[in-house]
């Protein structure tokens, strides 16, 4: 049984350079198909030019609606322009430790992305900052403590997915007991199953069980699970205990396949083929458009050769359709009059200084 290109592209997530859809990108989606693409600070200028951009890349793919999607956590993992209300860090919700703010946070944000046609977040970071020497995670956090992370990670999807925005959690299993940044080199955590179970996996078992839509997975070796493949990797990871024992049937994402920590192991198109055998749906592909074309042929030969079954794609392009089914189904242009009267609207600013003022309340009664 073969698929068609139209299917293959489905699976995946792709970035590109520039503000605007060029006829070189337009003339690849509307070939190559891709399910949705990532944007980031390079792409965006401002609220008029975000609208005519998310649009102009609907209008390239009539056949099915994209993901249009972005890294909006807050504090430094923020794309967008400054016009839009940027929130402090997640680790400052944590020190307010208030379900309540971190929702409207989530639901602000979410506000001001749909206004302009984003339609997924990659948020919460579910991770839990229990290593001090992380220099990746850090303030991205909720909290050094599970509890934190499992609460307000909750009240983040709630947030976001009420307002028919996708939440992506990440970046599982845990990324944050590592001592390597990913995007550099592949870091190896080398805790016990007991200690991960205790710490790491809560956030990721409470949110699978109250219907993050989508997860984002961790270019991390855990030693504890499998000491030869990267979580990305991993069927014993994704298949065996997403999958299985956790039972999460929701769309799973790789981060950017072009990071260091695998692409310093793996070719793009190895790394494409052993993720979707691993058990993720969606392999993210963030800027090299040569890289992506390879990845997505690299996957139609995997499926005419037999290395992954038609009936594999199948499942991961019935849990996109679904997703985009939930989200995206009605999917109409954005205005930018409409926009304009959103982001950062003055309720959005003063969500926005309460949280500030609950951070220097919280600040002057520990000192």
């Amino acid at each position: 049984m073969l698929m068609s290109r139209e299917k293959i592209g489905q699976l995946f997530m792709v970035g590109f350079e520039g503000t605007s859809v060029t006829p070189d990108l337009a003339a690849f989606i509307k070939e190559y198909k891709p399910g949705g693409v990532i944007l980031f600070s390079r792409n965006l200028e401002s609220i008029e030019q975000i609208v005519e951009l998310t649009n102009a890349l609907q209008a390239c793919s009539p056949h099915s609606p994209l993901l249009i999607s972005i890294d909006q956590e807050g504090g430094r993992v923020s794309r967008l322009p400054k016009t839009f209300t940027i929130f402090p860090p997640c680790e400052v919700l944590g020190r307010c430790n208030s379900s309540e703010l971190a929702y409207a946070a989530a639901a602000t944000i979410a506000k001001e992305l749909r206004a302009v046609g984003i339609n997924m977040n990659m948020s919460p970071v579910l991770d839990v900052n229990s290593n001090p020497a992380n220099p990746v995670i850090g303030d991205r956090a909720f909290g050094s403590t599970p509890g934190p992370v499992c609460e307000l990670g909750l009240a983040t999807i709630g947030g976001l997915q009420d307002n028919r925005v996708v939440a992506c959690g990440k970046h599982f299993p845990g990324h944050g007991d590592t001592n390597a940044d990913s995007h550099k080199e592949l870091p190896v955590v080398t805790a016990s199953k007991e200690r991960l179970e205790q710490v790491e996996f809560p956030p990721f078992r409470h949110a699978t069980a109250h219907g993050v839509a989508a997860l984002m997975t961790a270019h991390v070796l855990y030693r504890a699970l499998d000491d030869q493949k990267p979580a990305t990797l991993s069927p014993t990871i994704i298949t065996n205990f997403l999958r299985g024992e956790l039972q999460y049937d929701g769309v799973v994402l790789t981060d950017d396949l072009e990071m260091h920590a695998i692409i310093d192991h793996y070719g793009i198109e190895e790394a494409t083929v052993r993720a979707i055998q691993a058990g993720c749906d969606m392999p993210l592909i963030c800027k090299d458009r040569n890289r992506e074309i390879a990845a997505i042929t690299a996957l139609d030969s995997a499926v005419a050769d037999g290395s992954i079954s038609a009936e594999r794609l199948e499942q991961s392009l019935a849990r996109i359709a679904r997703l985009k089914q939930r989200f995206l189904v009605p999917n109409k242009p954005v205005v930018i009059s409409d926009a304009k009267l959103i982001v950062g609207c003055r309720s959005h600013h003063v969500l926005l200084r309460s949280i500030h003022q609950a951070r220097e309340r919280l600040a002057k009664a520990t000192v």
